[in-house]
């Protein structure tokens, strides 16, 4: 009997010890493979085909410039079957999709650096190379691949780290000019160790969770097992060492800058021209409440030889407005407490009041009115984005628009206005100096596809393949999101929430993916040095997608014009300075794709990767029907309201129905001489539908408050695969600033190929180095 127990016990730890060995074994994705990075389809576009379209935009060359492929860890995630992933999309299908699909003149790649290993950053420079050789005369390409990635870095949401207090400088996208060997970073430089796999979650919570995809994907687990091999292949690669210069760093490591200061100082110590363009600034899904850019003028923090451009559209929604709104504020004590509403704009934590106070019931006024002020105070002291479990079994519709930009044009969500572009055009640090003290952006726009496909904005389609709006499969919605919770008429403590996969804070964020936006050049030729110049030298706008024609400039005071992201210096005996621009409409675009597009990549794969849609333009424009002039005064001290110094509109043009388009003059007869004033301009289409045209779906009052929401879910029982949710708005173009500057304040530095760039700390090289 005794030995029949000792061999049944001795079976059960050998099944327990098999159980665990396999889960292991799971989660480190052995039997998984690495993602090759495809291959071209080898035809370029028809010579004719490329002229009549240089014809057509009167040679503005349009591209994008923040496209991921399955490389960046969060797009192989979103890729899985879990996610309602459509399978990998490597760098050969970004090159294919922007060549063929979009059509687009020139492109980057800009996967997240902190989680590319060194064979995938192998992969994508032999990718770029590869798509570039497909492209025909260097000199007059039909299109330019850029080599670059993503330096991704965000302050720990409290949730995750609430003992981490690190500063917010956001998502930087870097574009290299060059793609030969010897011309590139052996290693791309991400943001320190904040990546994918380095999160402060227990290893054995990440292990099972590994193994749990494996799992929930039986019997075809192959995409989960890439997967988990890919996330173990990152972990083993070794982090770089600090104290060494670029060049003597070994190639199999992953390198990390902490700052923004660090990066530009590696970026220098590599010597190769290169732009950082800040992106996705106002998305409150990585910025935290009142991150601002202010601080980033700090000595160091900015380098305007490099920060020439700013991402003012994408697909994760325009960061343009700078906006005066509040969700704190303080008693007359120095407390902090709830901000009530204020113009157009609901804080969360306001409705989390609403939504007790809705459920008093028969309770008294006083009990009633301290359930509210629980609400309100507990929601702003809950760690983001768990605020919304505050109040239990509340549905996303119920928050209407709270947290969102008020009127805005598909704003980003959760909208911070501190990291907006208007606020970083306004704000200056006299101690840096009149250069590194201030940013002078030129605006543009980009995609921020995770999916490979750039420039996907040429028809309002496919939500869940043209946008980024991610959701669950319904079965993998069952097992996470639990169930569905009873409202309760009080609210919950901070200490009492819950860890739930899915609130309705996340869920909402679904609500605000776009297509994307293009950005546009205005270049001397269609090769990479002419587009590059171009971009640095900030002739440069960008779209919400459809290719508008914009052209802006001013009159100099020695006769002449300077076009858009130029700085004018003037005097004040220079007189009024007057202004000229010119808008016309995109094409209306014709169903299907072009015989060309569907010869070079073949019936199977133009299904897959375009949807069988792909840019094709018609024969007639729509029209431009207004004109919009934003004037900011600069800040002097640093220390003026940033409102007080942004006029938005200053002024605005209607425009007659025109196949030719819009264009206008005006003058400012405000304009002194003897201080710095910026200007850019906005044309705004006529009407068209949009993807998740209306956010939060929201039936307004006659006040233009949300009193009822519907959101575009992307999994769940209210998600319709069919439903694109598109509702009309003015697609438009943003073009760079103009800068009229004082001669008197300033000389002419140009900070771009010919000057004296304003380096970082300098480099702490290692002993005896």
């Amino acid at each position: 009997m005794k030995r029949f127990l000792l061999s049944t016990l001795l079976f059960l730890v050998l099944v327990v010890l098999l159980g665990v060995l396999g889960l292991w074994s799971l989660s480190l994705g052995l039997g998984g493979s690495r993602q090759p990075r495809g291959e071209p389809a080898q035809t370029a576009h028809p010579a004719a085909a490329v002229a009549e379209r240089g014809d057509r935009q009167s040679q503005i060359l349009f591209g994008d410039l923040h496209v991921h492929t399955t490389y960046s860890g969060d797009a192989f995630l979103f890729s899985l079957p879990l996610l309602q992933g459509e399978g990998a999309h490597p760098p050969a299908d970004a090159c294919d999709y922007a060549r063929h699909c979009a059509q687009l003149d020139f492109w980057s790649i800009n996967d997240h650096a902190e989680n590319l290993t060194p064979w995938q950053w192998q992969q994508t420079r032999e990718a770029i190379r590869e798509c570039n050789a497909v492209a025909g005369d260097p000199d007059d390409p039909d299109l330019v691949a850029f080599l670059g990635w993503e330096w991704t870095q965000s302050a720990p949401p409290p949730a995750l780290a609430p003992e981490a207090r690190r500063a917010h400088y956001g998502h930087k996208n870097v574009i290299l000019l060059d793609t030969e060997e010897s011309r590139v970073p052996t290693r791309p430089i991400g943001a320190g160790s904040g990546d994918l796999f380095n999160l402060p979650i227990p290893s054995l919570v990440w292990t099972a969770a590994r193994a749990a995809l494996v799992l929930g994907d039986l019997p075809a687990p192959g995409r989960a097992l890439d997967f988990n091999q890919y996330a173990r292949e990152v972990r083993e690669t070794p982090v770089c060492t600090k104290d060494l210069r670029e060049r003597a760093l070994p190639a199999e490591c992953r390198e990390g800058a902490d700052t923004p200061t660090e990066l530009f100082a590696r970026l220098s110590d590599w010597g190769f021209p290169s732009l950082v363009i800040p992106h996705g600034t106002s998305w409150g899904i990585h910025a935290p409440p009142g991150a601002s850019l202010a601080p980033q003028l700090a000595r160091g923090l900015h380098d305007p030889a490099r920060q020439r451009l700013f991402e003012v559209y994408s697909g994760h929604g325009s960061s343009e407005l700078y906006r005066d709104q509040r969700d704190r504020v303080l008693d007359e004590l120095g407390r902090e407490q709830c901000a009530a509403p204020q113009d157009g704009y609901l804080p969360c934590c306001w409705q989390a009041g609403e939504l007790i106070r809705a459920r008093c019931g028969d309770a008294n006024e006083a009990v009633c009115e301290a359930r509210v002020r629980d609400a309100q105070r507990w929601f702003l002291e809950a760690p983001s984005p768990s605020g919304f479990g505050v109040v239990e079994g509340s549905h996303p519709d119920d928050w209407l628009d709270c947290g969102q930009l008020a009127d805005g044009f598909l704003p980003a969500f959760d909208y911070r206005p501190g990291m907006s572009a208007q606020y970083a055009l306004a704000a200056r640090d006299p101690e840096s100096g009149d250069e590194a003290g201030a940013f002078r952006f030129g605006l543009i726009a980009s995609s921020d596809n995770h999916k490979a496909r750039a420039g996907a904005g040429y028809k309002e389609m496919a939500r869940k393949a043209f946008s980024d709006a991610y959701g669950l499969r319904d079965d993998w919605n069952e097992r996470l999101s639990g169930e569905p919770e009873a409202p309760s008429p009080e609210p919950r403590r901070p200490s009492e929430l819950p860890l739930r996969m899915f609130d309705p804070g996340v869920e909402r964020a679904a609500s605000f993916y776009y297509t994307a936006g293009l950005v546009a050049v205005h270049a001397q030729g269609r090769d990479r040095h002419a587009i590059f110049e171009a971009l640095e030298d900030r002739h440069a706008y960008g779209t919400s997608g459809p290719r508008i024609l914009l052209w802006f400039d001013v009159e100099e005071p020695g006769g002449g014009r300077a076009p858009m992201g130029s700085e004018v210096f003037r005097e004040s005996q220079d007189g009024t300075p007057r202004f000229f621009v010119r808008a016309v409409g995109a094409f209306a675009q014709r169903p299907g794709c072009p015989d060309f597009a569907r010869e070079a990549l073949g019936a199977e794969r133009l299904a897959r990767l375009c949807l069988d849609e792909c840019h094709h333009p018609g024969e007639t424009r729509l029209a431009i029907e207004r004109i919009e002039v934003v004037r900011i005064r600069p800040q002097v001290s640093g220390d003026e309201a940033i409102a007080s110094r942004i006029e938005d509109p200053w002024r605005s043009f209607a425009c007659p129905p025109s196949p030719d388009g819009c264009a206008i003059e005006f003058e400012d007869p405000d304009y002194r001489g003897d201080e710095e004033v910026l200007y850019y301009v906005r044309a705004l289409q006529e009407p068209s539908p949009a993807v998740n045209g209306d956010p939060m779906g929201c039936t307004r009052d006659a006040g233009g408050l949300c009193v009822e929401a519907r959101s575009c879910p992307a999994s769940g029982p209210g998600f319709d695969p069919e439903d694109d949710c598109l509702a009309p708005v003015q697609e438009r173009a943003w073009s760079s600033p103009i800068w009229l500057r004082a001669e008197a304040r300033a000389r002419k530095p140009r900070p771009g190929r010919a000057f004296a760039r304003i380096l970082p700390t300098p480099w702490r090289a290692s002993p005896g180095e």
